[in-house]
């Protein structure tokens, strides 16, 4: 078996992940939580996640809650069971711990859609205005930013800023239009757009609401206009989970990443929810294969090898960090 330093950096960026096979007879999660124990590295893991890595999660949560808690950790090591910006997030408000994700190409459409030379070009074009970011972008892109937000909190980070201010908001041009109907402020768009939000089918869901008439329609606010005008509630994952705790309705067709479904079943046993169904009919309901890259495999090897691990220039980190550290004081506020 290779020893960590015996991997290159090209081999880990080719593929992604330390590539050794795992023996079939190890009981992954008992080894993970064993590795966790002896690295003093703690597991932060989204909602999109698999099941299987939700359960072994030290903290479980949306990317605000996941950034509040990164900013905390005391442990040596940050493992990331998530996507790519949010483990660059999680080195860059806390710098000095060791941070690693599973799956280095476990990307973000999203944050893809906003190049950064492409940004800093369009951004010249205003440049009175404030930029606000959402929080699904590069850490290049965090750094050309004002104030970070994510979908928790963009109301309050946009609420914030004086009315007399011009607003640039990127990279999701669907979170910013819902954004301008809430708070009734113009704003600058980026042109940016997540897949799995954009891949919800309005027809279908009409139709699988007229199947279940008694299911309440929800959904995040990175859908698009016309199905975020049909919903009973628009909110963000946490928002979402919290809604179908506090409702009252017993079935819900739920339209953002299927992996928030694990949670809510387990908070909600006795309620029923049905994903959202999308345009492509092979799919029944919107995954996103980014944060599916990670498994239980990836996992174990790299908390065993303590690779890949996520590097960023530091100029480029101090940078990224104030946009960051704003969102967070802004929270404590």
């Amino acid at each position: 078996m290779k020893k960590s330093l015996d991997f290159t950096q090209g081999e880990i960026s080719k593929l992604g992940y330390i590539s050794t096979p795992v023996c079939n007879s190890i009981d992954l999660p008992k080894a993970i939580k064993k590795l966790k124990k002896e690295k003093n590295a703690v597991l932060l893991a989204h909602f999109y996640q698999d099941p299987s890595i939700q359960e072994l999660a030290d903290y479980l949560g949306d990317s605000l809650y996941l950034a509040q808690q990164a900013a905390k950790v005391e442990a040596d090591v940050i493992v990331f069971a998530g996507v790519h910006f949010m483990a660059e997030t999680a080195k860059i408000i806390n710098p000095s711990k060791k941070v690693l994700l599973p799956d280095l190409k476990a990307g973000c459409s999203l944050a893809d859609s906003c190049p950064p030379d492409d940004f800093a070009e369009f951004k010249k074009l205003h440049p009175n205005a404030i930029v606000v970011t959402y929080i699904n972008c590069s850490a290049e892109i965090k750094a050309l930013s004002h104030i970070v937000c994510t979908s928790s909190n963009a109301v309050k980070v946009i609420e914030s800023i004086p009315k007399e201010r011009e607003i640039i908001f990127a990279p999701d041009k669907n979170l910013g239009r819902y954004l301008i109907k809430e708070t009734g402020r113009e704003m600058i768009l980026w042109d940016g757009a997540c897949i799995v939000h954009e891949a919800f089918s309005f027809e279908k869901i009409v139709t699988l609401s007229k199947e279940n008439p008694t299911a309440k329609f929800i959904a995040h606010p990175e859908s698009e206009s016309p199905i975020l005008d049909v919903a009973h509630y628009v909110g963000s994952t946490s928002g979402l989970l919290r809604y179908v705790q506090e409702d009252k309705s017993t079935s819900y067709i739920v339209a953002t990443e299927s992996g928030i479904l694990h949670e809510m079943q387990k908070r909600c046993p006795e309620k029923t929810f049905i994903p959202a169904p999308v345009e492509d009919d092979t799919c029944a309901c919107s995954e996103c294969a980014f944060m599916k890259l990670n498994t239980l495999e990836k996992l174990y090897t790299c908390l065993l090898y303590e690779l890949p691990e996520i590097q960023l220039d530091a100029q480029l980190m101090s940078k990224a960090r104030k946009p960051i550290e704003r969102m967070l004081n802004l929270g404590r506020s």
